[in-house]
């Protein structure tokens, strides 16, 4: 005899890693032949307008120690500040980017372009900024926060000013190495725990 649903219980909370690779970048994962190519492999082609930056960092527990196998997603616009599919954007830049921390160095990677301000129907304006999805082993939900630059209004960015303890804004900043270089670190927890965003 079939059971009513309301008699099953629901099970604990999976997290999204280590798996989320097999899915997202089965290539990468060891798997080749899923797609012809990574799906997301860059967030801009040749030719893209603008200045091409570089953005690495690490992704720390608690602890201080870095994740080997946390994945992430990056979402932005062109150098002009237009996303993908908006008149005038840029046909070079896809805004969208997932890649994999190297187990090696512990190390993300991003080459990009340097986003422009971008522009809300209201008349508001976003500071240049990337969005960034990160999941790993031990993390039950997706966790999202954003990669801001040195020259962002902290006062008059939408979001950078809703944040009511200030000084947690600078977790959210790249910090310049020089040469179209960037070092950005998203720590999970801890002093100086990055500002993760519902949006």
């Amino acid at each position: 005899m079939v059971q009513k649903l309301t008699q099953w219980r629901e099970t604990p909370s999976q997290t999204a890693g280590p798996y989320v690779h097999l899915g997202l970048m089965p290539t990468w994962a060891g798997n080749a032949g899923a797609y012809e190519k990574e799906l997301g492999q860059s967030p801009i082609a040749e030719g893209a307008k603008g200045e091409i930056i570089e953005i690495a960092g690490q992704v720390l527990d608690g602890t201080g120690w870095p994740l080997r196998d946390a994945l992430i997603e990056s979402w932005q616009a062109d150098a002009e500040g237009r996303f993908p599919g908006t008149d005038g954007a840029d046909p070079a830049v896809s805004g969208f980017c997932r890649f994999a921390i190297d187990p090696e160095s512990a190390e993300f990677t991003l080459r990009t372009v340097k986003p422009g301000a971008v522009s809300l129907p209201d008349g508001r304006v976003q500071s240049p900024h990337i969005a960034l999805w990160i999941v790993a082993r031990g993390i039950n939900m997706g966790l999202q926060t954003r990669i801001y630059f040195e020259d962002a209004d902290r006062d008059a960015d939408p979001v950078l000013s809703r944040i009511e303890q200030r000084d947690r804004v600078e977790t959210l900043i790249a910090k310049p190495q020089g040469d179209g270089r960037y070092r950005f670190d998203i720590r999970l927890q801890g002093p100086a725990e990055t500002v993760f965003l519902d949006m």
